[in-house]
């Protein structure tokens, strides 16, 4: 199965990292403030970075290990691999 670790920019311009199996619905999820209790009040949110991996628990731990970086190393990361809109 594949999974996404997933970094979103909030309206306030904070990042909220996470995990999925489904991105898009995920991404739905948040901007209809049913997603995470701290996206809710930071609407709409903006997917700016994402990864592939092939289990859940390699997502876990990325999502576990993105938490721990810096803003400058979290913006350095959503540098590395823009996203087409």
């Amino acid at each position: 199965m594949t999974t996404y670790t997933y970094i979103l920019k909030c309206s306030d311009n904070t990042l909220y990292t996470g995990w999925t199996t489904d991105l898009k619905k995920r991404l739905k999820t948040h901007n209809q403030g049913k997603g995470a209790k701290y996206t809710r009040s930071r609407l709409p949110v903006t997917l700016v970075y994402y990864e592939l991996h092939t289990t859940k628990e390699e997502a876990m731990s990325r999502e576990a290990a993105i938490k721990k970086l810096s803003r400058p190393q979290k913006e350095r990361l959503i540098n590395t691999k823009p996203l087409i809109s």
